[in-house]
């Protein structure tokens, strides 16, 4: 199966871990509602504990479908 590539990436910060769940949102001044995604799957990405992710800034490609995915630290 051939994967789509991103159609581009987007910088984000992580606001804060609610459970499991991870809030994100764009790293902007005029930034929207936060999305939430699965903390443990960014933290991987990451080598780092879900804990330590809030008030990380991330670099995020944006999917086709606008899901945010392979994460990395900037």
């Amino acid at each position: 199966m051939v994967m789509p590539e991103p159609s581009h990436t987007v910088d984000v910060r992580v606001l804060l871990t609610v459970g499991d769940q991870a809030e994100i949102v764009a790293d902007a001044h005029d930034a929207g509602d936060p999305e939430r995604y699965p903390a443990a799957e960014i933290a991987r990405a990451l080598d780092v504990e879900p804990r330590d992710l809030p008030g990380m800034r991330l670099t995020a490609d944006v999917g086709r479908d606008h899901r945010l995915t392979n994460w990395r630290r900037r």
